[in-house]
């Protein structure tokens, strides 16, 4: 279903979650005058064309067994895995990622990530917005804050979530304090089912769109003493009640999420899975309007089995479905205008541990980007010769968060209000990755 929801989950804790820059804001940044100059060149682009697709690998994926292998490091560091060649010379990558490998020139890998936490939840909550955890203030995801700054394009909702493995026991992947109205809208439904619909777009029971509209006039007039007194967060239900109507009633929105439009020999090249299918219906409603879509894909967090379960399940589906997409959005000409980001809560141990699987480990990760203003064929950064912690100067979230928000054309001088009155900037510290900027 189309939704705007907490949603529950557990992981392996046993938990439930529920014009640009300033010369004065130079120094909040860490921006000098070079970067400044980047910066601007990236925002002068036409910055409206842009999206993002995050994928987001819920548990953590292993770095080492991915997109950092180290094959001459000892075998208990090392673990079952080959490695194959990629189009990039002197460039490994997995032996069960050989479409990833052969398409490295359309995206770029950061080797020298780090995430100050390795937990779930707090991981969650700093990988997707930028911020460190703290307990007073839910900050905004990205997707939220691309809502809110940049609207509705072509109709189409702002921000949508497909799937819903996202740890919020600490508010990951959420509008935070910005806002209950700038929450994703979460289609929790399986595309790779033949029934696959969309409730609310694909309206249910045969309820005709004259009948919606009825239904509407009477929640309106049921709900209308409640506007009189009730709290900001009614005024925000309602907000996106309105814009849920507007997609209820959009040709284009139910256009976009129709995947029987796309050729058979395509879907199955993105895999006839949850994953594979998700990607492909975000290329659809990128090229419809949505400005940012958040494909979730759960079953990363590999304390046990590791190997079976990325060689038999996790990364062949990721192989098909990110290289896919990545070839997909080329071959249409929409790479150059839109980012794609991987990414999970944090690396895992470099060292096999007892029952054949990694643990969390927060010294080391990988981050995946390429295309909407991104280089692509590039790796950038590397870790040591064991995968512990960045043997370059490390990456972090923030400067993520602080490139992806340039590259969207976002100000980055741009401060929120919390609801007692605090003003946060859109993005707080971190640096301008210009050795990524294309």
């Amino acid at each position: 279903m189309l939704d705007l929801v907490l949603g529950s989950k557990k992981d392996c804790e046993g938990f439930s979650r529920r014009e640009m820059l300033r010369v004065g804001a130079l120094g909040a940044f860490g921006l000098g005058l070079p970067s400044l100059l980047k910066a601007e060149s990236a925002a002068k682009k036409p910055a409206d064309r842009r999206s993002v697709i995050l994928l987001w690998m819920q548990g953590g994926p292993s770095h080492i067994d991915s997109f950092d292998p180290k094959p001459e490091a000892p075998a208990e560091i090392r673990g079952e895995f080959g490695v194959a060649k990629t189009n990039l010379p002197g460039v490994v990558l997995s032996e069960h990622l050989p479409k990833l490998a052969k398409n490295l020139d359309k995206y770029s890998i950061v080797r020298s990530g780090y995430n100050y936490n390795a937990s779930h939840g707090v991981a969650d909550a700093y990988l997707l917005s930028g911020f460190r955890f703290n307990a007073s203030v839910a900050y905004p995801t990205y997707g939220s804050v691309a809502a809110k700054e940049l609207g509705y394009r072509n109709g189409m909702p702002p921000f949508v979530q497909l799937g819903q493995n996202i740890d919020r026991r600490f508010n990951g992947g959420v509008a935070g304090y910005i806002g209950h109205e700038y929450n994703p809208f979460e289609v929790n439904e399986d595309p790779s089912q033949k029934n696959f619909s969309i409730d609310g777009v694909a309206l249910p029971g045969g309820v005709t769109i004259d009948r919606f509209r009825r239904r509407r006039v009477m929640l309106d007039q049921l709900n209308h003493w409640q506007r009189r007194v009730e709290s900001g967060a009614v005024h925000a239900m309602d907000a996106f009640y309105e814009k849920a109507f507007d997609i209820v009633t959009s040709p284009r929105a139910k256009k976009a999420f129709d995947l029987s439009e796309e050729p058979k020999a395509l879907r199955e090249s993105y895999g006839q899975n949850r994953f594979g299918q998700s990607c492909l219906l975000a290329r659809r409603l990128v090229e419809a309007g949505v400005r940012f879509v958040t494909v979730t894909d759960a079953g990363w967090d590999t304390h046990q089995d590791n190997f079976p379960s990325l060689k038999n399940r996790k990364l062949p589906v990721l192989d098909s479905g990110y290289a896919t997409l990545l070839e997909d959005l080329k071959r249409r000409g929409m790479l150059d205008d839109t980012l794609v980001l991987w990414m999970g809560d944090f690396g895992r141990t470099p060292k096999v541990n007892s029952s054949a699987g990694r643990d969390h480990w927060a010294g080391s990760t990988v981050f995946c980007l390429g295309g909407g203003g991104v280089k692509t064929g590039a790796v950038i950064g590397q870790s040591n010769e064991y995968a512990e912690q960045p043997a370059s100067d490390p990456i972090q979230v923030e400067d993520i968060a602080l490139t992806l928000y340039t590259l969207l054309g976002v100000p980055l001088d741009k401060h929120y209000s919390t609801p007692d009155g605090r003003p946060i900037p859109v993005a707080q510290g971190g640096r301008l990755l210009n050795e990524l900027l294309a």
